[in-house]
């Protein structure tokens, strides 16, 4: 007579802390930083409170994570393989298909982009973020290059770019939207920041005062 035999489940810590990480951004775009507690996120997770904790010693690590999880979603969707990326050289990259790449992300997950960029600006050193450090990094790379207008403040023009793109959706009430409404509001936004980007707003010759004024630099008006 053979033995029987009890099967174990297999168990996959980084499997498991990957669902635990996807249960605590949907908390974070649903409800922001409020609604998130390691009871809320192993119960959207479906894995027990001993196991949430097990990955995540606090609240403040579970949310720390999830931001920098988040962060690694963003970089490989718009600037691919981290370990590659450095590779890159700003003269090639093709800034359209980048920016479609940003609007496309912002709007299929506008909650949790919206909740990342509150978290990275409002940190003591933005730069530690992965994504903020190479998007505000590329930006500085192209502004020393001769492709570039002369002037250029890669911080202020990240922040500006980045609250634009994913406050967008929410004011374009994309989560109601279905996909072919998506695309055409994503391109929308991506025509107009490539507009601005490659001619700006104003016609130069009929503001000689602002001209002036941008031509003496910050503090010397």
């Amino acid at each position: 007579m053979m033995e029987a035999r009890t099967r174990r489940r297999v168990r996959d810590p980084a499997a498991t802390r990957e669902t635990i990480l996807e249960a605590a951004s949907n908390l974070l775009a649903k409800d922001g930083l409020e609604g998130v507690s390691l009871s809320a996120v192993a119960h959207l997770a479906a894995v027990n409170r001993g196991t949430a904790y097990q990955h995540f010693e606090t609240r403040e690590k579970l949310i720390e994570a999830t931001i920098e999880w988040v962060s690694d979603k963003l970089f490989r969707a718009v600037f691919g393989d981290p370990e590659t990326v450095g590779q890159r050289r700003v003269e090639e990259v093709d800034t359209a298909a980048l920016t479609d790449r940003l609007c496309g992300f912002a709007m299929e997950n506008p909650e949790i982009c919206r909740v990342w960029l509150q978290q990275v600006l409002a940190s003591p050193d933005p730069s530690q973020d992965p994504f903020w450090r190479e998007y505000s990094g590329s930006l500085q790379r192209f502004a020393e290059t001769k492709l570039a207008m002369p002037g250029i403040d890669a911080e202020v023009l990240s922040v500006v770019n980045l609250a634009g793109v994913f406050f967008w959706p929410i004011f374009a009430r994309a989560h109601a939207a279905d996909d072919k409404e998506r695309d055409v509001l994503g391109a929308r936004f991506t025509h107009e920041i490539l507009r601005l980007s490659m001619y700006g707003s104003m016609n130069a010759s009929r503001f000689p005062e602002v001209a002036e004024r941008l031509g003496k630099g910050i503090g010397q008006d």
